[in-house]
């Protein structure tokens, strides 16, 4: 796997375990020569993932829309800044730029970029693996409504299996490493 894409928050929250976690990820994620493409922001568990990629000599690649650049405040050192014109574009190149995706705590834009992804994985627009960290148990009541949407008839219990949930950073990043999509897909083709 050349490039994870990091789905989290602008905001540190208020565990410092999320900030601890995220910068173990990013050290093994650099140590695997995996490389981080994340929201391009300096703050929060976003900055704190990118510095510890940085830091530990692998690359980080951002993608951050114009409206966002002061509010997010863009991380100046990074491998390769990608300015969008808008949020879908941001997605978008994310989804071009990553062989997989992972979501650590964030707020309701974390949700929708992993459930856009989780979306077209059911849809089989792509194969990328995708996984959740769940760090302190902060995806268990996410996790908890994606079986209640199975139990309702909602959601088939196969495409559960479609997302890997793990609470340590070791354990998640080895599933994503063994789980390399085998074929380009019809979205990975229009996008060249």
């Amino acid at each position: 796997m050349k490039r994870l894409a990091v789905y989290c928050g602008s905001s540190l929250g208020v565990d410092p375990t999320y900030r601890e976690k995220a910068i173990k990820l990013g050290e093994m994620m650099a140590k695997e020569n995996c490389g981080l493409v994340y929201g391009g922001g300096a703050i929060g568990i976003m900055g704190a993932i990118a510095d510890s990629v940085l830091k530990h000599g692998g690359s980080a690649s951002g993608v951050i829309p114009k409206f966002l650049d002061q509010i997010e405040i863009t991380h100046n050192g990074l491998t390769e800044l990608y300015v969008s014109e808008n949020m879908p574009e941001r997605k978008n190149k994310m989804y071009e730029l990553a062989d997989g995706f992972v979501a650590l705590p964030g707020g309701i834009g974390t949700l929708e970029e992993l459930f856009e992804v989780y979306t077209w994985r059911q849809l089989k627009i792509h194969d990328k693996p995708i996984g959740i960290l769940n760090i302190n148990g902060y995806y268990d009541h996410l996790i908890a409504h994606i079986n209640h949407m199975v139990s309702e008839g909602f959601l088939q219990k196969k495409h559960t299996e479609l997302i890997f949930v793990r609470n340590e950073p070791r354990e998640l990043l080895n599933e994503m490493l063994k789980l390399i999509p085998e074929k380009k897909t019809e979205l990975d083709q229009l996008n060249g």
